[in-house]
Order: structure tokens, then C-alpha cells, then sequence
């Protein structure tokens, strides 16, 4: 029987979908898919290579750098966009492409390189605590404000790109890249074939919860597990015939 401890990479998944999905569905409706990819691969780039240049780096550090890792791709990404909107998948493709061989530089480097670098892909949410949970939770919230305040908000450069960039920074750690891109796209998937915003959410948590009692059920992965399990559930979304309404 599973004990209270599951609720804390329950509420870690939860509040990481609800903070992510909304994007997700941004990034959609923009056609600039690889972003995720691309500023989540920054993030990632970033913390590792706090690790490897500041030996006694701890997690307020790391997270900073992360942030900042992001927003700087965040802000190369827009411009590509704006500049060449004919080839900004390919470009943002690439930025992916550099953010990863940094993490694999940096990863050689680093005595615990690959180790880290596997966590920041696939992360160990069974392993989450309470002040992970607070920090998912906190964009949660700000997110929810900003869609409350002015939900046309999300569709302007200026608020989606930085938001974008901070929230992605502070769910990779956590979450992992692999998870981080399956929670935004997944429910997007379903929301542009009809689906409400709401219940796309809702429902994307549920797989992700039975994708977290996979893993502990058959002492898996856990990041492995979820990532599988919204990747199958955001597949699915095909087989569902498109609405002509989609949710908000």
C-alpha cells in the first residue's frame, strides 16, 4: 500500500501540468513546437554547468542560472522568430541541438556529469520534497493569475517568452526535461482537438499519476514512466475527431 509520501510527486506532477499546459497550448497555436525543447535543454544546460564551474553550487544557485539560461534562449528564440518566421522550427531546432551538446561538454567534465545529466532528462519525482512542490505550485498560481487578469496576455512576445523561460527552468530540475515536454504538449494536443482546457488538464494528471504508480509499482524510473505515459495519452488525441471548437 502506498504511503503519504506519494502525494508529495503527485502534487509535483499536478502543479507542473497545470503551469505547463496552458504553454503547451501557446506554443501550439504559434507552430513553434521545439521551444519547449529548446529553452528546457537551456535550463538544463545552464544547471549543469553551475555543477561543474561552482563545485559548492547549491540549489538556489543552480535554479538562478538555470533561470537565466532559459530566458537568454528565451530571447534568441524570439528574435529567430520574428526575423526568419519561415524557418524558425529549424532555427530553434538547432538552439535544441546547441543546448544539448553543452549538456554533454559539461556532463564530460563534471565527475558526476552523466549522473546529473540523466536526472535533468528524466528526473526521479518519487524523490520530490515540499519546497519543489511550493515552486511548482508558485507558477501554477501565476499562471492561473495571468489567464484570470488577461488571458490575451499569453499571446503577447513581452509576457510569453520570459514566463515561458522561468516556468520551464523551475520544472526541469524537478520534472525533468523528457516529462517537462510531454506536460506541455500532451494536453495542448487535446485541447486542439476539442477539448477544454480544464478537463485536458485534469485528465492529463490522472495519466500522469498512473504513469508514477507504474514506476513504483514495478521499481521503474519514474521520470521514464510518466514521460511514457503522457507521450501515449497525448498520442491518443489523434484518434479523438476534431471539434470545431477549441477549449480555452
Amino acid at each position: 500500500m502506498m504511503e503519504w509520501w506519494f502525494l508529495v510527486p503527485i502534487l509535483a506532477l499536478a502543479f507542473g501540468v497545470m503551469a505547463l499546459a496552458p504553454l503547451g497550448v501557446q506554443v501550439l497555436s504559434r507552430g513553434v513546437v521545439f521551444i519547449d525543447l529548446a529553452l528546457a535543454q537551456a535550463a538544463a544546460a545552464a544547471a549543469l554547468w553551475v555543477s561543474v564551474l561552482l563545485h559548492d553550487s547549491n540549489a538556489v544557485t543552480t535554479q538562478i542560472f538555470a533561470a537565466l539560461g532559459a530566458l537568454l534562449c528565451a530571447g534568441l528564440v524570439a528574435g529567430m522568430a520574428k526575423r526568419w518566421p519561415a524557418q524558425r522550427e529549424a532555427l530553434i531546432g538547432l538552439v535544441y541541438v546547441a543546448g544539448a551538446s553543452l549538456s554533454l561538454l559539461g556532463a564530460r567534465i563534471d565527475a558526476h556529469g552523466r549522473e546529473r545529466m540523466a536526472e535533468l532528462l528524466a528526473a526521479d519525482m518519487l524523490w520530490a520534497s515540499w519546497p519543489q512542490v511550493a515552486s511548482l505550485a508558485a507558477c501554477a498560481v501565476v499562471l492561473g493569475l495571468v489567464l484570470l487578469l488577461a488571458q490575451s496576455s499569453l499571446k503577447k512576445d513581452l509576457i510569453f517568452y520570459p514566463l515561458f523561460a522561468v516556468i520551464a527552468s523551475m520544472a526541469v530540475p524537478i520534472l525533468g526535461l523528457f516529462v517537462v515536454f510531454a506536460s506541455l504538449i500532451s494536453p495542448a494536443l487535446w485541447v486542439h482537438r476539442g477539448l477544454s482546457l480544464s478537463l485536458a488538464i485534469a485528465v492529463t494528471i490522472v495519466a500522469a499519476g498512473l504513469g508514477l504508480s507504474a514506476s513504483w509499482y514495478f521499481d521503474a524510473p519514474s521520470g521514464a514512466c510518466v514521460a511514457l505515459a503522457l507521450a501515449t495519452f497525448g498520442a491518443a488525441s489523434a484518434l479523438r475527431p476534431q471539434s470545431s471548437r477549441h477549449g480555452t
